[in-house]
């Protein structure tokens, strides 16, 4: 094999190795999500368990050794993820408190007719 083959073949497999540890840490990161999703409805698990099935299965877009179709999957997952938490976490701060505030404030009383 000539000079110029190696180094194709090394640049291949260095190229293979970084899309195979990209789609490692945000399958990581995704799975870290995974405390959040009874807070972030049926679309956050949809989003969480897709990606992960998709990424195990051996059937893809691409061939397996080219990992770009999948850490395309798990990073629209965690975009997806991510606003649903963002949006979680607006909604929370935009609810009062009810345990710190005495019964009965808050609300407002009509008069009876």
């Amino acid at each position: 094999m000539s000079r110029e083959a190696w180094v194709l073949v090394v640049l291949a497999a260095v190229a293979a190795l970084a899309t195979l540890v990209g789609a490692v840490l945000l399958a990581v990161r995704v799975v870290r999500t995974r405390r959040m999703l009874g807070a972030l409805g049926v679309g956050g698990k949809v989003a969480f368990y897709g990606a992960l099935i998709y990424t195990i299965l051996p059937v893809d877009v691409l061939p397996d050794p080219i990992y770009l179709d999948d850490m395309g999957v798990l990073a629209g997952a965690l975009l997806y993820l991510g606003r649903l938490a963002a949006k979680h976490r607006a909604a929370q701060r935009e609810l009062p408190d009810r345990s710190e505030s005495p019964p009965g404030t808050g609300r407002q009383h009509r008069p009876v007719p």
